[in-house]
């Protein structure tokens, strides 16, 4: 599986082209062959996927019970969009115009990679994002991954 990470600022062209960091670039696996899927995102961002880990999420999905109206729902919403993008050989990718629009993204935007997936935001909407970081991040951290059990760690 993809481990990515980093934080990349870029900028995209008139015609939607977004340049891929040589440092991003470097962390792609040789499976995933400079193509992309991108799609949708959680708090109006967009997920960019190398194609491999595409294939092996939207399996996952698959696998829901579509007789279930909640699996369906969400199935419909997480495909919704989803394009498949190839990188050029200047090492851009062209993003569709309605996917910009849903994210806000206009001119700056940030990659933020992590795991395996690649957030693209709008400069303004990701700067938000960490301005609005919770009071007590300990706090957030204790409850989302629990307590730990190693006596020997440091607070």
């Amino acid at each position: 599986m993809t481990q990515f990470i980093g934080e990349f600022e870029c900028k995209v062209d008139p015609k939607g082209r977004v340049m891929v960091p040589a440092g991003l670039k470097k962390q792609l696996s040789p499976e995933a062959l400079d193509k992309f899927v991108v799609n949708r995102g959680f708090e109006k961002c967009l997920v960019l996927y190398p194609s491999n880990e595409w294939t092996r999420i939207s399996a996952e999905v698959n696998k829901l019970n579509l007789y279930n109206k909640k699996n369906r729902d969400f199935a419909r919403y997480f495909f919704r969009g989803a394009t498949e993008l190839t990188m050029d050989a200047a090492g851009r990718v062209l993003l569709p115009k309605a996917l910009l629009e849903y994210a806000g993204v206009e001119s700056d935007l940030v990659l933020f990679a992590y795991s395996n997936r690649i957030e693209l935001w709008s400069k303004a909407n990701y700067d938000n994002l960490l301005t609005d970081e919770p009071e007590d991040f300990a706090s957030l951290a204790e409850e989302v991954m629990g307590k730990s059990t190693n006596t020997d760690e440091l607070s």
